[in-house]
C-alpha cells in the first residue's frame, strides 16, 4: 500500500495508471512521429498533447471504477465501463485534435493514433481485469492467531473481494492450533520469521482473540519489522485494504489514539470553497435535467415537484432536506417512518426513474449552497432513524462530525440500503470518511460518483 493524502492505494493501482500513461503517449508518439518528414520539430507538441489525452483517460477510467482493487466486477460489467470509458474519452480526442497546433498534414495521422491509443488502453483495462493472473502482484498476507478474530479476518477478505492472498494463520502463544482448520502454522514448528522467510510475507495482521501480556510474541514480531514486514492490527488491515473501519475490529481507543479526525480551521475553510464552487458549477450543468424533471411530475399529477424532510445533520443539527418528489403524497399515510425498498410500491413511475439516475437528488444541490450539507459526507438520515441506529450500532454518532453530503464513501462502495444492517455496513465506510476526510478523497469520491450514476450502480 502507499499512502497519499491519507489515501491508501495498492501497488497494482499504481502500476496499472503509470503502465497506461506510458502506454497512451507512446502509441500517439510512435504513430505520429514515424510518419512525419521532421519528428523533431513536432515532438515536443505530440508528447504535450498525448499526455493531455493519458490523463483524461485515467480521470474518467478511476471514476469508472477500473483500478479498484478491492471490488470484482464480470465480463459485462466491465464492457459497459469500457463503452462508457469510450464515449467520455472521444470529447476530449475531439477537442485535442480541433485545437492541436501541428499543420494541417498532420491531421489524419495525428487523429488516427488519439483514437487508438484509447481503444489499446480500454483493451487493456479488460484484458488485465479479467485475463491475466495478478497473484504476483498482491500482498501476501500472514494472519497471527487461529481463533475467532482471525477465522473473522479471513473470511472477511475472502468473501468481500479484497485483492489480497492469505498464505495461512499463525496460532499464537496462547491459543490451541485446533480452533483452526486449515492453513495452520504452529509455534511449535518454525519461528514466525522463518514462516514469514519461507511464504514470502508482505505483511502480518495481528488478529488474536486475547491480546493481554503474554499472548502474542514481541519480539518476533518486532524482527519481521526490522526486516521490512508490515506488522498492523485487523483495524488498520482492513482501512488499508478495503477503505472501511470495521466496528468488529475497532475500539474507541483505537480511533482516539490513531491519527486521522482532522477537522481544522483551514480544513473546513478550503472544503467550504470547494463546496460553492463545484456545487454552482453542477446547478449550472443541471439545470436543464431539473427543469425537464419538474414538468415530468407535474405531467404524472403525483403531487408537489419538490418535498421537504427533516434529517439530522452536524452535530445533530436538524434541518430540511429538498428532493424532487419519487413518492406518493400517502406515502407514510400512518405516520411511521420507513426506510425505501428496492420495489417500492410507493414509488412514482418518474420516481422510478430519477431514483435509479440519482436525479431526484438535485435540489439538494441549494442545501450545499446554504450550508447544511457538504457535496461530500454521510447522507443524512431522519431523526427517528438516527435515534434508533445510535442506539443499536456503536460509533454511530462519530458520522455526526461533519456535515452530510450530496454523495459519501459508503454511497460509492456499498449499494443502497435499507435496514439497520445495510446501515451498520455503510457505518463502516462512512467511519473511514470522517477519519480520512481530505480534499483529494473528496475528489476521488466525486469521479466515482460519476460511474455509480452512469452504470445505475446501487440505484433504488
Amino acid at each position: 500500500m502507499i499512502k497519499i493524502f491519507n489515501h491508501h492505494f495498492h501497488k497494482r493501482t499504481i502500476t496499472y495508471i503509470f503502465f497506461d500513461l506510458c502506454l497512451v503517449v507512446a502509441t500517439v508518439a510512435v504513430s505520429v512521429l514515424s510518419r512525419v518528414t521532421d519528428p523533431v520539430s513536432i515532438a515536443s507538441i505530440v508528447v504535450q498533447n498525448a499526455m493531455f489525452l493519458a490523463v483524461g483517460i485515467l480521470v474518467i477510467n478511476a471514476g469508472l471504477g477500473f483500478y479498484q482493487h478491492v471490488e470484482i466486477f464480470t465480463l459485462g460489467e466491465t464492457r459497459i465501463r469500457a463503452v462508457l470509458s469510450l464515449c467520455l474519452s472521444l470529447p476530449i480526442v475531439y477537442v485535442l485534435f480541433r485545437f492541436s497546433p501541428l499543420n494541417v498534414e498532420y491531421d489524419n495521422v495525428f487523429l488516427v493514433a488519439l483514437v487508438a491509443a484509447l481503444v489499446l488502453v480500454l483493451f487493456h483495462r479488460i484484458y488485465i481485469t479479467h485475463k491475466s493472473d495478478n497473484s504476483m502482484l498482491r500482498p501476501r498476507v500472514l494472519v497471527y492467531g487461529s481463533g475467532e478474530s482471525a477465522m473473522r479476518v479471513g473470511e472477511t477478505l475472502k468473501t468481500k473481494g479484497a485483492n489480497v492472498t492469505i498464505v495461512g494463520y499463525y496460532a499464537g502463544p496462547n491459543e490451541s492450533v485446533t480452533d483452526l482448520a486449515t492453513w495452520r502454522f504452529s509455534p511449535l514448528g518454525k519461528s514466525l520469521r522463518q514462516i514469514v522467510q519461507d511464504e514470502q510475507v508482505d505483511e502480518i495482521v495481528v488478529a488474536l482473540s486475547e491480546r493481554r501480556s503474554g499472548s502474542m510474541s514481541l519480539r518476533e514480531l518486532l524482527d519481521c519489522k526490522l526486516h521490512g514486514i508490515r506488522v498492523v492490527d485487523t483495524a488498520t488491515h482492513f482501512e488499508k485494504t478495503m477503505g472501511q473501519i470495521r466496528r468488529d475490529a475497532v475500539s474507541a481507543g483505537w480511533l482516539i489514539f490513531g491519527g486521522g479526525f482532522d477537522q481544522g480551521v483551514l480544513r473546513t475553510m478550503v472544503k467550504r470553497l470547494f463546496d460553492i464552487i463545484c456545487a454552482t458549477l453542477l446547478m449550472l450543468l443541471t439545470l436543464p435535467i431539473m427543469v425537464i424533471t419538474s414538468v415530468l411530475i407535474l405531467l404524472e399529477r403525483s403531487g408537489p415537484v419538490l418535498y421537504s424532510q427533516e434529517r439530522v445533520g452536524m452535530n445533530g443539527k436538524i434541518f430540511n432536506v429538498v428532493k424532487f418528489r419519487s413518492m406518493r403524497t400517502d406515502a407514510e399515510m400512518d405516520g411511521e417512518p420507513r426506510w425505501a425498498s428496492t420495489m417500492d410500491d410507493r414509488i412514482t413511475r418518474v420516481g422510478r426513474v430519477i431514483r435509479k439516475l440519482r436525479i431526484d437528488e438535485l435540489p439538494q444541490i441549494f442545501c450545499v449552497l446554504k450550508g447544511d450539507m457538504s457535496l461530500v459526507g454521510p447522507r443524512p438520515e431522519r431523526y427517528f432513524f438516527v435515534q434508533k441506529l445510535i442506539q443499536e450500532l456503536p460509533f454511530y454518532e462519530v458520522r455526526l462530525s461533519v456535515k452530510p453530503g450530496l454523495t459519501g464513501w459508503a454511497q460509492v462502495r456499498y449499494h443502497y440500503g435499507s435496514s439497520v444492517e445495510d446501515a451498520a455496513e455503510k457505518l463502516q465506510y462512512d467511519l473511514f470518511y470522517v477519519k480520512n476526510n481530505s480534499i483529494f478523497l473528496d475528489f476521488i469520491i466525486l469521479f466515482k460518483t460519476i460511474g455509480v450514476v452512469l452504470t445505475g450502480k446501487g440505484a433504488h
